[in-house]
């Protein structure tokens, strides 16, 4: 009759073998090991016949830190409410320098016979709000 293998006795795979050696890097990381015993304890990891031998090589680290929680989606970082409250800031500083060189202009061509209709040019950042309008940005969703 054959024998029970013992656990420490069963041989391991590559698999097991990487996913010791990523709880010596979180180690590493976490200021557990230095990089000198890691290089030794991964070559000890990846020399390992057993489960045994794996268990040896990190039997005295305690468990690691959890990992961090990954960041929040950057919809969560920009809202509609921010993207809006941002759209209104930006038409309320156009409109008014707008209003400032419309009326600036009109005081001149009063005084003068030939004044260039420099307000023109204020129509460009206001077409670039109102194509980021009709886009989207800025607007409540329905």
């Amino acid at each position: 009759m054959i024998e029970p293998v013992h656990p420490d006795q069963l041989r391991v795979s590559d698999p097991e073998r990487a996913a010791v050696q990523e709880r010596l890097r979180r180690a590493v990381g976490a200021g557990q090991l230095d990089l000198h015993e890691f290089d030794t304890r991964v070559q000890a990891v990846w020399a390992a016949r057993t489960r045994g031998d794996l268990a040896r090589v990190t039997r005295d680290l305690p468990e690691p830190p959890p990992a961090a929680p990954p960041p929040p989606p950057l919809d969560r970082w920009f809202s509609d409410d921010d993207a809006g409250t941002a759209m209104r800031v930006l038409a309320v500083v156009w409109a008014s320098i707008a209003a400032v060189n419309l009326l600036v202009w009109g005081l001149v061509s009063v005084t003068n016979d030939d004044v260039y209709p420099w307000w023109i040019w204020l129509s460009v950042p206001g077409g670039a709000l109102l194509v980021l309008y009709v886009v989207g940005i800025g607007r409540p969703r329905r």
